[in-house]
C-alpha cells in the first residue's frame, strides 16, 4: 500500500500534536500529603496550634522551641485508594468506555529527631514526603485512556533541618532548611492518525523516568500559648522548584501493516534514549491555627490551610535533542483552602482519643482533568489513639477515611471527557522512642 505523499509530508507534524494529547506527571491537593504524623493525623491534621511532639518539625516548627527531651519519632503513612472508576462521555469516548485504577497500597515512612541544645534552643532533623502521586490503570492495552496514560508516578523525599527558639516563656519560633529530593515516572501509549481511516492506531509506547533530582526552600513556624487554655499557631512553607532531567525512551508496537510501521519508525526514534527536562514548581503553605482546651480533658481546635497552587499554570517538557516532541500545556490551577477541626479526649488511663474532619478544595480545574490525574474536593473524617508510656516512649495510632467528591469534565482539554470516583483509607502509626 502506498501512502498520499501529503500523509508523509505531515506525518512529523500529526506526531507532535498527538503527543500534545498528553500531560506529565502532576500533583494535586488530594495529593499533597498532609498526614506526617499520626498523634496529628487523628485530629484531621488540626495541629498547628498545639505542635507538642516531633511532628512539630512538619506541622509547625515553632512548636520545636518547646520540646525539651531528645525524642526521636518514626512512622509509617499507609495510603490506600480504592473503588477509582471512569465512565466515559460523549462525543469522546462514549460513555461505553470505561476504566479502573489498580488499589493502591503506598506506605509511606516519617521520622524526627528532636535535640535540645541549651536552655532556649533545640535543633530538630525531619525525613518524610509531603507529595506524592500514584496512578495505575487496569488493562492498559484496551484501556480507552491509554493516549494519555497508563502509569504515572511521583516520589519526593524531604530531609529538612531546623532550629527552634524560645522567645519568652509562652512563645516560640522555629526555622527549617528543606532539601527535596524527587523523581518522576510516566509510561503511556502512542497515537497516530491512520492515513485511511483517520482514526488513532497505537504505534508505541513511551517511558519517561527522571534521575532524583533536588530542589531547595525554607520554613518557618511561629506558636504562642497564650495561657493554659488558649494556643495559637502559624507556620509558612515555601515554594520549591525542582528542575528534572532524565531520559525518554519509545517502543514500537506493531500495527499489523508492515508498510506503516516501517513509515512509523522513520517518524519515531524507537529504542534510543533522549534526552528530557522539565520543571516543577512545588506551591507554597500557610497555616494558621487556634486551640482551645474546653476542660482539663477535652481539647478542640480549628486550622485553616492555604496552598499556593496558582503558581502552576504551564506545563513544559523539553527533549532536548529532539524539539519537535516538546510539550507546553496550560494548567492554571488555583489557590486553594483546606479547613480542618479536630479534638482530642484525655482518659483517666491515660489512654488519648482523637476525632476529627477535613474540607479539602481540588486545585484543578475542570477542563484539565485526565486519567493522569483525576483530582477533586474531598471529605476527610479522622478517628485516633495514643497513648505515652514515659517522657519518651508512646505509641499514636490514626485512620482516615477520604470521601472524595464524583469529578466530571464535559470540557476537557485532552478532548477525553469523563466521570472519575474514587474513595480512600489512610492509616499511620507513629511511635516515639
Amino acid at each position: 500500500m502506498k501512502y498520499p505523499t501529503r500523509f508523509v509530508a505531515f506525518a512529523p507534524a500529526l506526531l507532535t500534536i498527538a503527543l500534545h494529547l498528553a500531560p506529565l506527571p502532576v500533583l494535586g491537593g488530594g495529593f499533597s500529603l498532609f498526614e506526617q504524623g499520626a498523634r496529628a493525623m487523628g485530629m484531621a491534621g488540626a495541629f498547628v496550634a498545639q505542635a507538642d511532639d516531633p511532628s512539630a518539625l512538619f506541622y509547625n516548627v515553632g512548636g520545636l522551641a518547646f520540646l525539651e527531651e531528645r525524642e526521636i519519632a518514626v512512622g509509617l503513612t499507609l495510603v490506600n485508594s480504592f473503588d477509582e472508576e471512569f465512565v466515559g462521555l460523549p462525543p469522546v469516548p462514549g460513555s461505553a468506555a470505561t476504566g479502573r485504577l489498580n488499589s493502591l497500597a503506598e506506605p509511606i515512612p516519617h521520622f524526627y529527631w528532636v535535640q535540645p541544645t541549651s536552655r532556649n534552643w533545640n535543633f530538630g532533623l525531619a525525613v518524610n514526603s509531603p507529595f506524592g502521586l500514584k496512578t495505575d490503570w487496569r488493562d492498559p492495552d484496551t484501556f480507552p485512556g491509554r493516549f494519555i496514560n497508563t502509569e504515572a508516578s511521583m516520589l519526593t523525599i524531604d530531609v529538612v533541618p531546623n532550629i527552634g527558639f524560645r522567645l519568652t516563656e509562652r512563645t516560640g519560633i522555629g526555622f527549617g532548611a528543606i532539601i527535596r529530593l524527587s523523581e518522576l515516572e510516566f509510561n503511556r501509549r502512542l497515537p497516530i492518525p491512520d492515513p485511511q481511516t483517520f482514526m488513532l492506531v497505537e504505534v508505541g509506547e513511551a517511558r519517561l523516568q527522571s534521575d532524583l533530582d533536588e530542589g531547595f526552600g525554607w520554613q518557618v513556624g511561629l506558636l504562642q500559648k497564650t495561657n493554659e487554655s488558649f494556643s495559637w499557631g502559624l507556620t509558612y512553607r515555601s515554594t520549591v522548584t525542582v528542575d528534572y532531567a532524565g531520559d525518554a525512551r519509545f517502543s514500537q508496537i506493531s500495527t499489523g501493516n508492515p508498510m506503516f510501521d516501517g513509515l512509523v519508525a522513520t517518524m519515531i526514534p524507537f529504542d534510543q534514549d533522549l534526552g528530557i527536562k522539565t520543571e516543577i514548581e512545588f506551591p507554597d503553605s500557610a497555616t494558621l491555627g487556634v486551640a482551645l482546651a474546653l476542660s482539663p480533658t477535652v481539647l478542640a481546635e480549628v486550622d485553616v490551610n492555604w496552598t499556593g497552587w496558582s503558581s502552576f499554570d504551564t506545563l513544559a517538557i523539553s527533549f532536548v535533542d529532539a524539539p519537535v516532541f516538546n510539550i507546553v500545556r496550560p494548567e492554571n490551577w488555583e489557590d486553594i483552602y483546606t479547613y480542618r477541626i479536630g479534638a482530642r479526649f484525655t482518659r483517666p488511663s491515660g489512654d488519648e482519643w482523637r476525632v476529627g474532619i477535613a474540607i479539602d478544595e481540588s486545585p484543578q480545574p475542570t477542563a484539565v482533568v485526565s486519567p493522569l490525574l483525576p483530582d477533586a474536593d474531598r471529605n476527610t473524617y479522622a478517628v485516633g489513639w495514643g497513648r505515652r508510656y514515659d517522657n519518651r516512649r508512646r505509641l499514636d495510632v490514626a485512620l482516615n477515611y477520604l470521601d472524595f467528591d464524583e469529578r466530571v469534565n464535559d470540557v476537557s482539554l485532552d478532548g477525553f471527557n469523563g466521570k472519575y470516583s474514587q474513595t480512600g483509607w489512610v492509616l499511620n502509626v507513629t511511635l516515639g522512642l
